[in-house]
């Protein structure tokens, strides 16, 4: 099968968000001008650079957490494990921009410790951000949000031996449609170049 999306797949259901899976689930915490705690999932979510450590995520439409990143300039990214999915789920809707998500869905929080946002409780890591540009791509409503990592916090259980080993949390990552996965098993791979070492 071939197609141009400017012409339409003709097939029951849009198939692009299912080529490109797993992805990773920015649950995006921020916090508006007025004080009033956000936190909504990004399915298109990454890391885009290491040094210094920055991310991003996209947003369609101009939802509360665009407006709020807009006002304060920060926000958190936490990860989201299968323990979470349901309350994380939760945090999808729809809700009017005076509704805290955290109260809604019953979820603790802590406060971060370099910006002013709330950060999941019960989440296995969650990265600061402070937000370095904003950009509109090709669409309607399209949003590109980037932000450097001020601050990591990391769940203590999950460490094992100086690494984070996503194993102890099982990574939820979202699939095509209406689609998840959950990360249950790892393997390493070595890079042919990678320099052989002694320890």
């Amino acid at each position: 099968m071939f197609y141009r999306p400017e012409d339409g797949h003709g097939l029951p259901h849009n198939p692009f968000s299912a080529i490109i899976t797993p992805r990773p689930i920015g649950w995006i915490s921020s916090r508006s001008a007025d004080g009033i705690d956000n936190l909504a999932p990004y399915s298109f979510f990454n890391g885009v650079a290491y040094a210094p450590p920055q991310v991003m995520f996209a947003s369609t439409g101009t939802k509360d957490s665009l407006r709020n990143i807009r006002e304060t300039r920060v926000f958190c990214v936490n990860i989201v494990s299968l323990e979470l999915t349901d309350q994380m789920n939760q945090t999808s809707q729809s809700f009017d921009h005076t509704v805290n998500e955290f109260t809604e869905a019953e979820i603790d929080s802590f406060e971060c410790e370099t910006i002013t946002c709330a950060r999941v409780a019960a989440s296995p890591a969650s990265l600061e951000c402070k937000m370095t540009q904003i950009t509109q791509i090709e669409g309607a409503d399209n949003h590109v949000i980037f932000g450097e990592v001020t601050g990591i916090h990391l769940a203590d259980t999950c460490m094992v031996d100086g690494r984070f080993d996503v194993t102890k949390f099982t990574p939820l990552s979202r699939l095509g449609y209406r689609d998840y996965t959950a990360v249950r098993e790892t393997f390493e791979l070595k890079r042919p170049d990678d320099a052989p070492t002694d320890t």
